[in-house]
């Protein structure tokens, strides 16, 4: 039974990982903490889209965050988290590089 829970749980991170912004803030803030408007101006996001995305993401510990005074920052909880990125670009990349040689 206690499997069942963390396959559930495992599904439920890889749901709010299938997001492209929530992707790229793994990646920028991947090697040190960030703070909000370090991650709206490299994104480009709105301040509210962000601030949404941001707030599922150290929920469901992906994130953590802290404030300093009125600024926000924000890390990773784990490199593991980056890492795990990491590993599903480089098979992607591995699949678009089978796929074109079987077209070539």
């Amino acid at each position: 039974m206690k499997d069942k829970a963390i396959y559930k749980m495992h599904a439920n991170i890889c749901k709010v990982l299938a997001n492209p912004l929530r992707i790229e803030i793994i990646d920028i803030i991947n090697d040190s903490e960030k703070s909000f408007s370090e991650l709206q101006q490299r994104t480009n996001a709105l301040k509210s889209n962000l601030s949404q995305h941001l707030s599922l993401m150290v929920s469901l510990g992906i994130l953590s965050g802290r404030k300093s005074g009125i600024n926000s920052y924000f890390k990773l909880s784990s490199p593991k988290v980056a890492q795990a990125c990491r590993i599903m670009r480089e098979v992607l990349i591995e699949n678009i590089k089978k796929q074109n040689d079987i077209i070539s």
